[in-house]
C-alpha cells in the first residue's frame, strides 16, 4: 500500500541512520569479542559480513527513503558497492592480507567519498541530515586514507602487562581500527536517529510505495 514519508526541507526517515546503526554496532562488538584473534580472514570475515549486511540494508532504504534523484542514486551506489564488496570479501578469506587491505581501503574511498559528497550537497539545501552524512562519509574516508598508509609489513613486538609477549602488526591494527569505526559509526547515527524521531515535527508527503 502507499505509504506516508515524512521528509521535509529540514528532516529525513529517521530509521535510515538507525537501519546503518544496526550492522556498525554488530561489527564493533564482533571484533570486540573476538578474543584478540585479529587474523586478516578474521578482517575479512568481518569485513565481508558488515559490508553485505549494510549494503542490502541500504539498497531497501534508499528505495524506501529517497524520491528518485541524486540522492537516491548516490546511497544505492553506495549500497551496491558494499554489497560487492561483502562477496568478494567472504569468497576471498583465504587470500590474506593483501586482499582485506585492497578492499576495506576501497570499499571505505568509494563510499565515505560518495557520502561526503552527499552531505556537503544536501548542505545547501539546509537538510538535518546533511551534517549526519558528511561526519560518516569523513571517518570512512579516514579509514580508506589510514589503511591505504599502514605498512602492509608492520610488526612491532611488545610485552604485555601480564608479562607475555605480543605481536602487533598489519592486520591486528587495521582489524582494530575497523572496530573503533564500526563503533562511532553506529554511536553517531543512533543519536542522529534518535534526533530525527524526537526532533521538529516533519509536514507529510507522498512517499515511495511499499
Amino acid at each position: 500500500m502507499a505509504a506516508t514519508e515524512l521528509t521535509t526541507p529540514t528532516t529525513a526517515p529517521w530509521y535510515v541512520p538507525l537501519t546503518r546503526a544496526v550492522p556498525a554496532a554488530a561489527l564493533a562488538i564482533v571484533i570486540t569479542f573476538a578474543g584478540g584473534n585479529y587474523s586478516p580472514d578474521f578482517g575479512l570475515a568481518c569485513l565481508g559480513g558488515f559490508a553485505l549486511v549494510s549494503g542490502v540494508a541500504g539498497i531497501v532504504v534508499s528505495l524506501r527513503a529517497f524520491a528518485r534523484g541524486v540522492y537516491r542514486t548516490i546511497f544505492l551506489v553506495q549500497a551496491i558497492v558494499s554489497v560487492v564488496t561483502g562477496i568478494l570479501a567472504l569468497a576471498g578469506q583465504q587470500v590474506g592480507l593483501p586482499l582485506f587491505l585492497v578492499l576495506l581501503s576501497g570499499w571505505a574511498a568509494i563510499t565515505g567519498f560518495l557520502e561526503l559528497y552527499a552531505g556537503l550537497r544536501s548542505r545547501r539545501e539546509r537538510l538535518a541530515t546533511s551534517r549526519d552524512w558528511m561526519f560518516v562519509g569523513a571517518l570512512t574516508a579516514v579509514l580508506a586514507i589510514v589503511s591505504l598508509v599502514i605498512p602492509p609489513d608492520y610488526v612491532q613486538h611488545y610485552q604485555a602487562p601480564d608479562h607475555t609477549d605480543r605481536i602487533l602488526n598489519t592486520s591486528v591494527v587495521v582489524v582494530g581500527l575497523l572496530s573503533v569505526y564500526g563503533a562511532i559509526t553506529a554511536v553517531y547515527l543512533i543519536i542522529a536517529a534518535l534526533s530525527l524521531k524526537w526532533g521538529p515535527s516533519a509536514t507529510p508527503r507522498d512517499g515511495t510505495a511499499s
